[in-house]
């Protein structure tokens, strides 16, 4: 019998209290995440605008690359566009 877990993904920021409300909501229930930063990492907010067609509200709850929710409880936090550094 094959199981498949599911990939989940939150892309949220440190400073949004939805972020931190979501992550905590994930850990008690025990469902394995990998958590995003979009204000410190470019290609997480490049991932996150694509995945929600250009949105910059936070936390975005991803499974198996499907968009589950935007926000948390009806709540969310807008972000702005990270800072893109030249090499």
């Amino acid at each position: 019998m094959n199981v498949r877990l599911s990939q989940v993904e939150l892309y949220g920021t440190k400073s949004c209290a939805f972020t931190a409300e979501l992550r905590e909501h994930l850990e008690w229930q025990g469902q394995p995440f990998v958590e995003y930063d979009v204000e410190a990492d470019v290609l997480a907010f490049d991932r996150l605008r694509q995945l929600t067609r250009g949105g910059r509200a936070v936390p975005v709850l991803v499974e198996n690359g499907v968009v589950k929710a935007v926000g948390w409880l009806g709540r969310s936090c807008q972000v702005g566009e990270p800072q893109r550094h030249q090499s």
